[in-house]
């Protein structure tokens, strides 16, 4: 699901779709619906999945980190421009 993150804009919206998302999936992957009406900070004590804000922050550090330490970062972007 996060594939790419390092690279998006997290806009409100966004964050909010792929909260909704992870919890639909956290709640298959224990075969509950929302009928059963579980609270969802049980739910994720139960599949012990990080916050998907929190993966996206964490790949968003670490990859700025990873630009950071690059040499020669504005040759790379001149190559790329064309």
């Amino acid at each position: 699901m996060t594939y790419g993150a390092e690279t998006w804009t997290p806009t409100v919206d966004l964050i909010h779709k792929f909260k909704v998302a992870q919890r639909a999936m956290e709640r298959a992957m224990l075969g509950v619906s929302l009928r059963d009406r579980i609270r969802n900070d049980e739910i994720r004590r139960r599949t012990k999945v990080t916050d998907i804000n929190q993966r996206i922050s964490k790949l968003k550090s670490q990859w700025a980190g990873h630009v950071c330490r690059g040499t020669d970062v504005v040759g790379r972007w001149l190559e790329a421009a064309g």
